[in-house]
């Protein structure tokens, strides 16, 4: 029996090799590959290994080989049809019935290949030719030459309306094939049917076999409506299941276990000419379900590379949603945002390598994009929005349909949440029973509850808040103020970010307020001068202010002061740090006017508003507090 090509194409991209032969071969990672015992001889050091970006598995100690058919065959004594109903079973792939017309329309496919590959070849003629010369001068200007042009087959379409039409004609192609390629326009009310692309630079998308399948066309006009026109669905062409370049990247990404996600055809050209080939790109949409499946098979945790701005955050919080049902133990996405304003094209011809490696190297995890979707949208200084906050962090953990995966999120959450809202320890039981006791009778019945109290009795702090930095800020500085400048010294990259908030912060020590200074002094107008702030640290003062500010830092925060630290990591915990500041000076005003209320009457509403107000300063203060003990 005979399986179409495309179908068995289907299958194993659907199928992982890793994933069929895990099923009977107990596999474990080993760099870029599986490795496992031989399923065919006994031994005891695995000679088996599996690479699922070749599709193929490869076993030394008995030198057997092959893709997933053969897998299936050889250890399950099944005949190639048989392995193939099998495993389009797993896959959900429908096998078509052998008979005349499925053989036909196999016939038609390979027909359909023919066709485009010659419009391909059209297209890269007509680049070269007289007309193709504003054309050739735009992509000398994008830096498109020589090695580009030959490496992604890049071509230009003419202008008329009939030039694809009438070159595929001569070669003996029907208008009814071309129309089934994509390569021309038609309809009920098109009574002569004319090319689909016109006066567009064209670049050919491949599928993973490397054919030409289908086109993206630039159009050179700004009048143009539709900047880029990709070519319709076609019987070859499934937009949504495929991904620009990934027939060059498959080998990249094996040879350097990474993937890298781009958004256009130009940024993927760019991306490889500066030397990261194991680039891709979807076609025009948004990532789907069947492109992450591709990009797992290249890489356990592709990078996301978008735009720095709005557009860029918006497709990061697609990719999350997208993502979150999907995840499961090694496999992830990981997140480089661009400087604002610049996208990869940009960022590739003003720094090139380096500056590309700058921004991969600063990707974030999948979990921190998650943590900050939520926390940049969200205010936290009332408790219904920080129970809002938590909820939205939450709800889509429950999406993840892999359990572990699904506890480990939970359980870093849930940390995340513990440390930014640190949350305090109940009041002892003592004093949760006899509240405020301002007198009262000799059994202990007193207090508000007696209507005995005395309200000019002091008030006493709790030993644990009598030794937080809130009622001991004439003596020492504030840790989390030391920290915030601290880590801007630390790491001057993310002055700028923050400069704003730093000048608005309101300060109670005098040690943060003069170290705060020296740093706005040395930011200047599009830049943070490093040099002006090195002499200023010089200075006596500044120099005993920051001595000072170390002092009450404590050996979690100094780690982050570190060169090595990651500045992302740190950028994350500033902003923190930030949040945290506002809500303790928010509740330290509200304890004044508590501790009024109570003075001026003597109420039990008043003293449990002030007894709320001291837990949820402990709360905030709670980890300076305890590293005094």
């Amino acid at each position: 029996m005979k399986f179409p090509p495309s179908v068995l194409e289907e299958i194993k991209a659907r199928l992982p090799v890793s994933a069929v032969v895990g099923k009977r071969v107990r596999l474990a990672k080993a760099g870029r590959e599986w490795k496992g015992l031989s399923p065919f001889n006994a031994e005891k050091t695995p000679s088996f290994f599996v690479n699922d970006q070749k599709g193929s598995f490869f076993d030394f100690s008995s030198g057997k080989n092959g893709d997933i058919f053969k897998f299936v065959m050889e250890t399950e004594g099944l005949s190639f049809p048989e392995a193939v109903e099998k495993l389009a079973s797993e896959a959900g792939v429908a096998l078509p019935k052998v008979s005349f017309e499925s053989q036909a329309q196999e016939e038609r496919r390979k027909g359909l290949h023919e066709v485009v590959e010659i419009a391909a070849q059209f297209f890269e003629a007509e680049l070269q030719a007289e007309r193709g010369g504003l054309a050739r001068r735009y992509l000398a200007g994008r830096g498109l030459e020589g090695k580009a042009r030959q490496l992604f087959r890049i071509g230009y379409a003419p202008p008329d309306r009939f030039a694809l039409r009438d070159h595929l004609a001569a070669k003996g192609v029907g208008a009814e094939l071309m129309i089934e390629a994509g390569l021309l326009v038609h309809g009920e009310e098109i009574a002569v049917p004319y090319d689909r692309f016109r006066d567009r630079i064209m670049f050919p998308i491949h599928d993973a076999r490397g054919r030409v399948i289908a086109f993206g066309g630039r159009a050179m006009s700004a009048e143009v409506s539709a900047k880029y026109l990709n070519s319709p669905e076609t019987p070859l062409f499934h937009k949504g299941a495929l991904l620009f370049n990934h027939h060059n990247a498959r080998k990249a990404a094996h040879d350097t276990g990474q993937v890298i996600v781009v958004e256009g055809y130009v940024d993927v050209i760019a991306m490889t000419l500066s030397g990261f080939p194991q680039v891709v790109a979807p076609l025009g949409t948004a990532l789907t379900e069947d492109q992450l499946g591709l990009l797992w098979r290249m890489a356990d945790e592709p990078v996301i590379c978008l735009d720095g701005d709005k557009a860029g955050r918006k497709a990061a919080s697609r990719a999350i949603d997208l993502a979150l049902p999907m995840l499961e133990p090694g496999k992830s996405l990981a997140f480089a945002l661009l400087p604002e304003g610049q996208d990869p094209d940009d960022l590739a011809r003003s720094g090139g390598k380096p500056a590309i490696a700058e921004v991969l190297g600063a990707a974030k995890p999948f979990v921190d994009m998650l943590w900050g979707r939520e926390f940049e949208a969200s205010q936290l200084d009332t408790p219904e929005r920080r129970a809002a906050f938590e909820r939205k962090l939450k709800e889509p953990l429950g999406l993840i349909r892999d359990e572990a995966t699904r506890r480990h999120y939970r359980l870093e959450i849930d940390e995340r949440l513990s440390q930014l809202f640190a949350v305090a320890a109940p009041a002892p039981r003592s004093e949760q029973r006899s509240g405020y006791s301002g007198g009262g009778g000799r059994g202990g019945r007193g207090g508000f509850g007696s209507g005995a109290a005395r309200p000019n009795m002091p008030l006493r702090a709790s030993p644990q808040l009598a030794r937080s930095p809130l009622v001991q800020r004439t003596h020492r500085e504030n840790p989390r103020e030391a920290f915030i400048l601290l880590a801007l010294a630390s790491h001057p990259d993310l002055v700028l970010r923050c400069v704003d908030d730093i000048a608005e912060l309101g300060l109670e020590g005098p040690a943060a307020e003069r170290f705060r200074q020296a740093l706005l002094d040395a930011t200047v107008e599009g830049g943070f001068d490093r040099e002006a702030f090195r002499r200023r640290q010089e200075q006596i003062r500044v120099a005993e202010a920051q001595a000072a500010l170390l002092a009450v830092t404590g050996p979690a925060e100094r780690l982050k002061l570190l060169q090595t630290a990651d500045p992302e990591s740190v950028f994350d915990s500033i902003n923190q740090a930030l949040v945290l500041h506002h809500r303790a000076r928010t509740l330290h005003s509200e304890l004044k006017a508590a501790e009024r209320a109570l003075a001026d009457e003597a109420t039990e509403a008043n003293f449990a508003w002030m007894k709320d107000v001291k837990a949820r300063l402990e709360a905030v203060e709670g980890t300076e507090a305890n590293s005094d003990d």
